[in-house]
């Protein structure tokens, strides 16, 4: 019964791709800058985790692929995993006021923390110019940032583009291949993915 939801939500992924045409973080290439509100209201910027590694993951609490990673507590186990080793992890929301996924700053902390997400910080882009400037299309739609501020990996979380949360027994997880690559010293294998999801609510 899966398999209908999946393909209206690739048409949705695949409009909001034309959306964002134009403006991507290229692989190989320094990271676009960001400075963004977070869920505390304080002004954050990537400039400020100069030197580490960092991961952007795009979020929307209504998307059912972002309920696969966070119901089968997949998301909050990697969040955990990798900022225990020094990686920043930002989860971004870009879904604008009036669309799916927009929540007020007390909400959003509130429903995150609900479902035991443990990111270095939640960032608040309701305008859509963070999402934008990455070329964000999907929630999830992950990048990974390297040691030098270099985009050194974009696409989806892994190779299972579904909903269900078995799945994530089963599937090769592109990030957290990147980050092991990355912290041994070593070229990521896998630099790009198709990102997979719901597309990304910007305003219209």
């Amino acid at each position: 019964m899966q398999k209908p939801i999946v393909s209206a939500l690739v048409v949705v992924s695949l409009a909001a791709a034309a959306a964002t045409a134009g403006a991507a973080a290229i692989v190989g290439q320094p990271a676009p800058a960001l400075t963004v509100r977070d869920g505390d209201g304080e002004s954050r910027s990537l400039a400020e985790f100069k030197g580490k590694l960092v991961v952007l993951e795009w979020w929307n609490p209504g998307c059912p692929f972002v309920g696969k990673h966070y119901g089968s507590g997949n998301m909050q186990k990697l969040q955990r995993e990798w900022t225990g080793k020094g990686v920043v992890w930002l989860t971004v929301d870009s879904s604008a006021p009036g669309q799916q996924g927009y929540l007020t700053a007390a909400d959003a902390k509130a429903t995150l923390a609900g479902k035991g997400g443990a990111p270095t910080a939640l960032l608040l882009d309701p305008d859509g110019t963070t999402g934008r400037a990455y070329g964000a299309k999907t929630t999830p739609h992950m990048f990974v940032i390297d040691r030098s501020g270099t985009v050194a990996y974009a696409g989806g979380i892994d190779d299972k583009p579904s909903t269900d949360p078995a799945d994530v027994a089963t599937a090769h997880n592109y990030v957290s291949a990147a980050l092991s690559e990355l912290l041994a010293g070593k070229p990521v294998t896998v630099r790009t993915s198709q990102p997979y999801g719901c597309g990304v609510k910007y305003a219209r």
